[in-house]
């Protein structure tokens, strides 16, 4: 368990051509922005949070999981005498509660890996009372997302938003089951966009967060994040410890893309190079110079490779400890939240061209990222 519970852009181009009059631009009506307010109502109508949920709640679930585990081996003299001390070690029932999403009338759910991973038996629980048999179509543990797969026909579904255009202050509706409460409704707005991992301490998992001041409990796990028009913009995933109004969901265009993979073939495959990296600040830079790696390092900014994986694309590409990343394919690099966004945007075997100082001078690398290995990814 991590810091947080397990168990947790779209640019619009206007393109003008011609010429018009001066009556047409005094007619002429300004194209429209974003509603970042509530829907208008009147005092007699229902709120917009309640349309929300109204509308989306339907499709909404609870996900009950049971994974048998070892427990520690209990000292016991008397069987001991017996059996001597080759007792098999004890098993218990390790029971979870989480939430999930229908995104297809004919049963495909999103939930996050954590509330399903080893799991030997998968309940859904629909808003309308039916308890149906999940079946794991796959997990990907890196992203922290997975499918679920119920036996049932037209079934209500969520209208999926689009996560990459999201603004700071919009409203945010979380449903879910924290803490076995079922269907329980929450409100805020987004409160940051892109939160790195890196902030977090999650070095594993490649998702820039979205973060949320919605209350985000146990039992959220999975459960979508929605807009004022009732889309779902998010998975909530993440929560930390003794804080108030800090929770994180998975951008919905992230799932929504790695779902696809785990649907068509039961797994994701990330790209992976073998590095470890880091940012550069003048507080590791001072460490650098003064431990025994032998390194001397001239600048305060930057991503340094710290260490490279043996027999990895990097080894083999020539990549030292020591080297800074200057840039990927083209990209100028600032950090390390870069050189992820970098490395999942392209597949595996292609390309990747990084430009990196050594020493002082600057060479040219060509990487080819294969698939993430297994022990790596979890």
């Amino acid at each position: 368990m991590k810091i947080f519970f397990k168990q947790p852009t779209l640019y619009l181009a206007l393109l003008v051509t011609g010429c018009i009059s001066t009556r047409d631009v005094r007619n002429a009506q300004p194209p429209p922005v974003p509603n970042l307010l509530p829907p208008t109502r009147s005092t007699t109508d229902v709120n917009y949070v309640t349309r929300v949920v109204q509308q989306a709640g339907p499709a909404v679930v609870r996900i009950d999981s049971t994974r048998t585990v070892e427990a520690s081996p209990v000292q016991d003299p008397l069987l001991e005498r017996f059996f001597g001390r080759q007792l098999p070690p004890p098993e218990r029932v390790q029971r979870g509660i989480g939430s999930g999403f229908i995104t297809s009338a004919d049963g495909l759910i999103l939930t996050n890996a954590h509330v399903v991973a080893e799991a030997d038996n998968v309940t859904v629980v629909l808003k309308d009372g039916r308890r149906l048999q999940g079946n794991v179509v796959g997990t990907d543990s890196v992203t922290d997302v997975a499918v679920v797969k119920i036996k049932a026909t037209g079934l209500p579904i969520v209208k999926i938003g689009n996560s990459d255009n999201l603004l700071a202050g919009q409203w945010a509706i979380a449903i879910g089951n924290p803490l076995g409460l079922d269907n329980t409704v929450t409100q805020g707005v987004i409160s940051a966009t892109q939160r790195s991992i890196a902030d977090l301490g999650v070095p594993t998992e490649r998702v820039d967060f979205i973060q949320t001041d919605a209350a985000i409990n146990p039992g959220n796990s999975g459960g979508p994040l929605l807009n004022a028009e009732s889309e779902v913009i998010g998975m909530n995933t993440a929560m930390i410890r003794g804080a108030q109004g800090l929770g994180f969901a998975i951008p919905i265009n992230t799932a929504q893309r790695i779902a696809a993979q785990l649907i068509a073939k039961g797994r994701v495959d990330h790209p992976y190079i073998g590095i470890q990296m880091a940012q550069l600040s003048p507080e590791l830079r001072a460490k650098i110079n003064q431990s025994k790696l032998g390194l001397k390092i001239n600048q305060d900014t930057g991503v340094i490779v710290l260490g490279v994986v043996r027999n990895s694309p990097a080894a083999r590409a020539g990549l030292r400890p020591g080297d800074i990343i200057e840039s990927i394919n083209g990209v100028a690099i600032k950090d390390t939240q870069q050189v992820q966004q970098q490395l999942e945007a392209v597949k595996i075997g292609d390309r990747l061209q990084i430009a990196i100082n050594r020493n002082g001078k600057r060479q040219a690398i060509v990487v080819r990222p294969e698939a993430l290995p297994a022990k790596e990814a979890g």
